[in-house]
């Protein structure tokens, strides 16, 4: 090892020390956010799939009448939200990666700045809200064994919201410190 090999590591940052799972953002970005971040899309991924039979008219077990709507309209609306779901839990990775502090060159400047930190609040923000999270609406099921799949997966969904939140949080915390 030469002198400016020991130089060059005696003063950068590790991630050990620091505590920083990604040291290319401005400020380091807290392992569990990282962890988190990376889990959304495998939470987001059961009730993604536990959709797709309802496009085709199967009720998962669920004692409810069936609903006389074609297969054009039915598919492609299940289809598009569960791919749209998938997108904003992709995306939520942009709160602990570069990418996600660096405001597009599209983005409207308000007052001679540009809003990047407070467009990705406020957009993250905006998805917890338009997006129904909370489970079943006490629905009937035709055994308890339907009943116990619907509850683990829309429970996995239900998780999706307060972590969002969780990472707006440290994403805040961390741009604003």
């Amino acid at each position: 090892m030469t002198t400016t090999d020991m130089t060059i590591s005696a003063t950068a940052p590790s991630t050990a020390t620091t505590g920083a799972a990604n040291p290319t953002t401005e400020r380091p970005v807290p392992v569990w956010a990282l962890r988190t971040a990376r889990a959304l899309p495998l939470l987001a991924l059961p009730v993604c799939l536990w959709r797709l039979p309802f496009g085709f008219g199967f009720r998962m077990g669920m004692d409810m009448p069936r609903e006389d709507l074609p297969l054009w309209v039915t598919v492609p609306y299940v289809l598009t939200l569960s791919l749209l779901s998938e997108a904003f839990a992709l995306l939520c990775a942009g709160l602990v990666r570069p990418w996600g502090e660096r405001a597009p060159a599209w983005l409207v400047v308000a007052a001679g700045t540009v809003a990047g930190g407070a467009f990705t609040a406020l957009t993250v923000q905006w998805v917890l809200t338009t997006l129904e999270l909370a489970g079943f609406h006490e629905v009937g099921f035709v055994n308890g064994w339907w009943r116990a799949l619907a509850t683990v997966v829309s429970g996995l969904f239900v998780l999706w919201g307060p972590l969002i939140l969780a990472l707006t949080y440290a994403y805040h915390r961390r741009r604003h410190a």
